[in-house]
């Protein structure tokens, strides 16, 4: 144990400066793989630490401390160091070592998951997060993790916090791919749907020089949610998506786009009939609650095209047009869309006719201009953003290199500057 007191004494006596900060680094490192091997002897020397002070050194035995598989009982134990330090850690001696501090904070979150308790990692990984990004357009490797404890522990809510932020930097592509998917079942749970549609569409065409799991997934929540969001989907995707996804998605999509097609009719018997059909592959893939929201959606679509049509129209008419079951039924679907939004109408309880109106909105309120004046700001700050991503895009020398390779397959010269036709 001489060497470790040793190691202890650096610690605290080289993290008060960065200059001692960055010797107190190559120490660790070279401690690195002894620390490796005295892993089960680690967990007494925490308590000599103070994690808001002695943060990276604290992270290296933490580290260590968690590099072997421990049990139940050893994680009870753990999770609460873990949790402190996370809450407490510098973020400046942290960020020295990244990595280091994604790999605890993963294994913080199998802890959390081995203890059948992942609502107690969602407070610390949030911290994590916070801590770890260079700024709020960074997408980190913990950004993923932190979503998926949220749907653990249906903290959808929390969640929602981090998918505000417009995200332009990625460490790894994988973790673009889960940000984008759990980000989507978060505000689906949350019925978000603009949001999610967002979210999984970036999923869908993201660059992606093979097919993976993540975007065939994205994609079969993409269809439902855009079924009950827009009340139709379209095939084609966008030109850029990767030629990998145009490709080969929708081999593995076949009975959602063959849903759609279905909703496409507008005939809830067919809906219905080959849901039921396919109910097995559906509840296998874990889809068959946003298949239900789908059936759903399609009453609210027709009892929609109904106010095209009607001024007024009695609660068994709709109920017979829509093949809804009950008067009373129909009631509770126009009341929902009534208290959405989705319709503007007046219920006459008394002999049962409902009266559709026009859109009250007149776009002249301050809360209507505050809305306008934020979204045209944030456009403004995003084309400004895309310009300089372009810029730096444009002065990037392995761009251009590239660039340069591509344009020696075309010189101007092979080809004539006027056609044939035209020649005098």
């Amino acid at each position: 144990m001489g060497s470790l007191e040793a190691l202890v004494a650096q610690i605290q006596g080289l993290s008060s400066s960065a200059g001692d900060i960055s010797r107190l680094h190559v120490i660790l490192k070279q401690a690195e793989d002894s620390l490796r091997s005295e892993s089960t002897r680690l967990s007494p020397i925490l308590s000599q630490l103070d994690p808001s002070i002695h943060s990276l050194g604290y992270l290296y035995i933490l580290e260590a401390c968690t590099s072997v598989p421990i049990s139940k009982e050893q994680a009870a134990t753990l999770v609460p160091y873990v949790a402190r330090f996370i809450s407490f850690c510098v973020p400046e001696q942290i960020r020295l070592t990244p990595d280091k501090f994604i790999c605890v904070c993963k294994r913080f979150k199998e802890q959390v998951m081995l203890l059948e308790a992942p609502i107690r990692g969602v407070a610390p990984l949030l911290a994590a997060v916070q801590k770890l990004q260079s700024s709020s357009e960074h997408l980190t490797g913990l950004h993923p993790e932190f979503l998926l404890l949220c749907l653990l522990a249906k903290c959808y809510k929390t969640g929602l916090s981090i998918l505000e932020d417009d995200i332009f930097e990625v460490d790894q592509p994988r973790d673009f791919f889960l940000y984008c998917y759990y980000g989507g079942m978060i505000c689906i749970g949350q019925k978000h749907f603009r949001k999610a549609l967002e979210l999984l569409h970036n999923a869908v065409t993201a660059p992606m020089s093979n097919i993976n799991a993540i975007a065939i997934e994205a994609y079969k929540k993409y269809i439902m949610v855009s079924l009950i969001h827009h009340g139709q989907f379209s095939t084609s995707l966008p030109k850029y998506t990767s030629s990998t996804a145009q490709r080969h998605l929708k081999n593995f999509c076949q009975p959602y786009i063959d849903l759609a097609v279905s909703y496409s009719t507008g005939k809830i018997a067919e809906l219905e009939a080959y849901i039921q059909t396919n109910r097995e592959h559906f509840e296998s893939d874990n889809n068959f609650g946003l298949v239900k929201q789908v059936v759903s959606s399609m009453y609210k679509r027709n009892i929609q095209r109904l106010t095209q049509t009607y001024l007024t129209l009695s609660l068994q008419d709709i109920a017979n047009t829509v093949q809804l079951n009950s008067p009373k039924e129909a009631e509770m679907h126009v009341l929902q869309m009534i208290q959405d939004g989705e319709i503007f109408a007046t219920i006459n309880q008394k002999d049962g006719m409902v009266r559709f109106l026009e859109d009250p909105e007149q776009y002249k309120t301050c809360e209507m201009i505050e809305h306008i004046d934020s979204s045209i700001q944030r456009i403004m700050a995003l084309s400004r953003k895309l310009t300089a991503i372009d810029e730096q895009i444009s002065c990037d020398p392995l761009y251009l290199a590239k660039a340069g390779r591509e344009r020696q397959r075309f010189d101007f010269d092979d080809f004539d500057t006027v056609p044939q036709k035209f020649n005098i």
